[in-house]
């Protein structure tokens, strides 16, 4: 179906499927006036270039990303060859308990800051329309496609934007009813190094980003941004203009329309980034060629073909999955910022609820599909030259939680930018272990970039070097198990053999190497330290260096079982096998409190803060799978209480984890509460004070400011209220809230290979379509009863749970 066949004024809407049994719905976000401020733009991706689009009248302003526009260049991994030697006097210090003296030594054990994803540039589309009527704005994330309408005088002007994947480029169709009435001219600014000329009949804009750019928390550096001709990434932007009736006329710096009718206009980007390792000023890819073939390549086809390259390659992702909460939507009257706000009022409303849900999926599909280069903080949008946290990969949660959906949804392919990064980070990530650990295998830290950074960052700073989040290594323990992950749901022996294995063994090497043991001849991590958060001694001191972190511990737990699986799956290695369940069998344990919580420290010290947004000691319970209510109850039970003392007020990543927790918990209630306040409106102008996370008016993840981990982390836990899995059964609505009574999803991966579907009504199901592209066997649990299921390579069953 077409997006022109989509009625503007409907926010989504049933159409038929492609599929007999199988109905589509169409979702849509739409407003009744162009955006103010970035949080009401209408984000748009091909999984590398990213648009960002005002739709204004008069002036329409578009920002512009492409997802391997960094500052930086490859990084010298010999920055502090000697940090090591510094590890024995922390330990020495926290022998002694003297945890003032750790926490200054650790200083020591720190190295350059990560770099800053940066800003291509803006487009300005100047039309000189000031009295306009009737507008519509929209963004269709069923087609991928979004658009503006709106009348002036006697004409009805239309604008129609999609981002190829296919054709690699971005393309803009404008229309107006009336004969010569659509006069426009295209215009560009950056914050980066440009020139502009014509050339070809085209607007050409070449430029380049700069080798270094502190993070934007540094303070007192005097020069934060540093360009050099000759050094740093080269983007181009082309932009050319076809099939159009009116007059086109270039100058060095604009690109004009006059008295026309219509126009279409592709905008090419490129960048000479060339892989992690690679100077993109000397060693780079060919960006200029890129760009110009790329254009000329779009011009070739005609605007139908185009469309239909996109539709064809963003359906392919998109319409796998299905999710519906309810038969048809009553609001879809109203635009999406008052959904938002009539939402906050406390008003119902599963249409909204559904449709984040799918936004989700939209952003992941437009925002990594780039080899070894992953989403960041950001996704792909970005419009600061400095922005928050440098939209860097943070690897202490935040890279994670992006990629939590990606399996389950359906869509396993989106999942490899982040394994294929993490075989870059691994690379460097030796270099760091030997010279900031003394240890093998690989690590990374807190802060990551494209030039896969893996050192404990700070370079000694006495204010932005702070150990309480610099100099957490347990990175590369994290991130492995997103690599069983991806072969637990694809099942693909291949990957696991070559690829998985080898990192998984390599990370499970470093903790081996980095353990000491306690007095009581328990393995523990020291020095170390719990995310962001920081313990209350009894005399008062506020610390952030320890030994036996119990979210060091929880992540080792979980990647030494999963090695240990993995070499039985491939039958080898049983002697490093050995090893492992050795260091498990001794690992210090989990302490439960004088409160009832799961521990984070080693003792039951007090928290600094006891509502602190990291919740990394429960990661056993989630992302991880060792603890559970129904293996380990008083474990369970106690990160219940930890989450009840957190209360359910935080920044928006982290609600979207603990959205997740309480799934794994079994309380359905509670995730909602928290999936629902995840929807609070959040006003884009800045005004109020925070009180949590919440959404901004186009639907992204207010942390505050914009964080994209919210929106992904939300959307896979709605799935996980649905649907969780392990290796050998699959639980149907384990923690289904009151609020969802009827629904049904279609497409939804597990565990094993597995995809399922299935509806329920009244909280009730009756029946679960599964199949398997590779067989297997597995059990499926509803309501305590088990369903043992076999399948064959491509085989389908149902399976009847109940009357």
């Amino acid at each position: 179906m077409k997006s022109s066949q989509i009625l503007l004024a409907t926010a989504f809407f049933l159409i038929a499927g492609c599929s007999p049994d199988r109905p589509v719905t169409t979702y849509q976000l739409w407003y009744e006036q162009p955006a103010t401020y970035f949080e009401e733009t209408l984000v748009m991706g091909n999984g590398k270039m990213g648009a960002s689009i005002f739709g204004g009248v008069e002036v329409d302003s578009i920002y512009l990303n492409d997802l391997t526009l960094w500052s930086g260049e490859p990084l010298d991994l010999n920055e502090n060859p000697d940090a090591h030697e510094y590890v024995p006097l922390v330990r020495a210090a926290l022998e002694k308990e003297d945890y003032r003296e750790a926490d200054r030594l650790i200083r020591n054990i720190q190295g350059p800051f990560s770099q800053s994803y940066a800003p291509l540039g803006t487009l300005y589309f100047h039309y000189g329309d000031e009295e306009a009527e009737n507008y519509q704005r929209t963004l269709n994330i069923s087609d991928a496609i979004s658009s503006v309408s709106y009348q002036v005088g006697d004409a009805h002007l239309t604008r129609k934007y999609f981002v190829s994947h296919p054709d690699q480029v971005m393309v803009v169709r404008l229309e107006s009813d009336q004969a010569e009435t659509l006069d426009f001219s295209v215009g560009f600014s950056s914050l980066l190094k440009f020139r502009s000329f014509q050339e070809d009949g085209m607007l050409k804009i070449e430029g380049y980003a700069p080798y270094n750019a502190e993070p934007s928390y540094r303070g007192g550096i005097e020069n934060p941004v540093s360009f050099d001709e000759n050094r740093g990434t080269r983007f181009a932007n082309y932009i050319a203009i076809k099939n159009t009736d009116g007059q086109v006329s270039l100058s060095d710096s604009t690109l004009s329309l006059t008295g026309g009718s219509y126009a279409e206009i592709l905008v090419s980007v490129a960048t000479s980034f060339n892989g992690f390792d690679k100077d993109p000023a000397t060693e780079g890819k060919p960006w200029q060629n890129i760009a110009q073939q790329q254009v000329e390549d779009a011009l070739a086809l005609s605007f139908d073909q185009l469309q239909a390259n996109h539709l064809e390659d963003y359906h392919s992702y998109f319409d796998r999955m299905q999710l519906r909460l309810q038969e048809s939507d009553s609001l879809t009257n109203l635009p999406t910022d008052r959904r938002l706000m009539r939402y906050a009022e406390g008003k119902p409303d599963k249409g909204l609820e559904e449709l984040y849900f799918h936004f989700g999926r939209y952003l992941l599909i437009s925002s990594s599909r780039t080899p070894e280069v992953p989403a960041n903080l950001q996704g792909i949008w970005n419009h600061y030259l400095l922005p928050p946290w440098s939209s860097n990969y943070t690897v202490n949660i935040n890279v994670e939680e992006n990629y939590w959906l990606a399996e389950v949804a359906n869509l396993s392919e989106l999942h490899t930018p982040l394994l294929g990064f993490i075989e870059n980070l691994a690379e460097t990530g030796a270099v760091t272990a030997q010279n900031y650990y003394g240890a093998g295998g690989w690590t990374v830290a807190h802060n990551s970039d494209i030039w896969a950074l893996s050192n404990p960052i700070g370079e000694s700073d006495p204010v932005s070097g702070n150990p309480l989040w610099s100099n957490w290594n347990m990175g590369g323990v994290w991130l492995s198990t997103h690599l069983w992950e991806h072969y637990l749901f694809t099942q693909d022996r291949e990957f696991l053999t070559d690829k998985a294995y080898p990192l998984m063994k390599g990370a499970a090497q470093f903790c081996l190497d980095w353990m000491i043991q306690d007095e009581h001849g328990h393995w523990i991590t020291s020095p170390a330290t719990s995310p962001e958060n920081q313990f209350l001694l009894p005399d008062g001191y506020q610390g952030a260096v320890f030994y036996g972190a119990t979210a060091d511990l929880a992540m080792i737990r979980e990647l030494f079982l999963e090695t240990i699986a993995a070499s039985e799956v491939l039958g080898e290695d049983e002697s490093f096998r050995q090893m492992l369940q050795d260091r498990l069998d001794n690992l210090h344990p989990y302490q439960i409190g004088a409160a009832g919580n799961l521990q984070e420290w080693y003792y039951d010290w007090k928290d600094a803060d006891p509502q602190h947004r990291h919740q990394t000691h429960l990661f056993g319970l989630h992302p991880g799978h060792h603890i559970s209510p129904e293996s380990t109850p008083e474990l369970a039970a106690a990160c219940e209480t930890t989450l009840n003392i957190k209360g359910d007020v935080s920044t928006g990543w982290s609600q979207g984890w603990r959205i997740n927790l309480w799934a794994r918990l079994k309380d359905g209630n509670r995730a909602y509460k928290l999936y629902k306040g995840l929807l609070r409106y959040v006003d884009p102008s800045g005004q109020g004070s925070w009180q949590g996370g919440g959404t901004y008016p186009n639907l992204l993840d207010a942390h505050p400011p914009f964080q994209i981990d919210g929106n992904f982390g939300g959307a896979a836990g709605v799935l996980e209220m649905l649907v969780q899995s392990s290796e050998d059964q699959i639980e149907v609505l384990p923690a289904l809230p009151d609020g969802w009574p009827s629904g049904e999803i279609d497409g939804v991966k597990t565990r094993g290979g597995y995809e399922l579907a299935f509806k329920w009504t009244d909280g009730k199901v009756s029946d679960v379509r599964i199949s398997s592209r590779t067989g297997g066997a597995t059990t499926l649990v509803y309501e305590g009863k088990e369903f043992p299921v076999s399948l064959k390579a491509g085989e389908e069953k149902s399976v009847v749970l109940g009357g």
